[in-house]
């Protein structure tokens, strides 16, 4: 029972963590461009090539997190994601009043955001992924024989003396 409330617990936690930054993928995805021109106003360097890093990050990290995918990995690259978003997209120190309140708000949540990444690399997706999926299926069973076929004899119990080396069991016995 516990066991079903903790991996259940992990797959609403990926899906939540995942709902975060998915939408917001997706919709840049789609304006990819217009998402390089906001970075180039706000001073960012390379501002196509960071645009689409990030598009590829905030699309397939999140559907990594929700397969369960590389847990380390993605955990890591969207907790490295979310701390430099917050710190290139929400530099609060460069405004004042209620903008600079709203900035450090969504700077915090982004780093709240980059500490549930960091602890989903380090818990794993749980049994309810592919990665425990697939654990799962390497551990499973062999094939068991087919009823026609007789399973192969165990070898019969021997008493605790010992045989000397060379004779057969019957002349030993002599």
């Amino acid at each position: 029972m516990i066991d079903r409330a903790q991996n259940g617990t992990l797959l609403a936690a990926r899906l939540l963590l995942a709902a975060a930054l998915l939408p917001t993928g997706i919709a840049r995805a789609l304006n990819v461009s217009g998402f390089a021109l906001t970075l180039a106003g706000g001073g960012v360097p390379f501002p196509n090539a960071v645009a689409t890093g990030a598009v590829v990050v905030q699309v397939f990290g999140p559907l990594a997190l929700i397969l369960g995918v590389l847990p380390r990995l993605t955990g890591l690259a969207l907790a490295g994601f979310a701390t430099l978003t917050a710190f290139v997209l929400h530099a609060f120190w460069h405004y004042v009043g209620p903008a600079a309140i709203a900035e450090r708000t969504l700077l915090l949540a982004d780093l709240g955001l980059a500490g549930g990444f960091l602890m989903y690399a380090l818990t794993g997706p749980g049994a309810w992924s592919w990665q425990g999926w697939r654990a799962a299926a390497a551990d499973a069973p062999k094939a068991k024989p087919a009823a026609g076929k007789a399973a192969p004899k165990a070898p019969a119990a021997r008493s605790g003396a010992k045989r000397s080396a060379g004779r057969s069991p019957a002349r030993a016995a002599a």
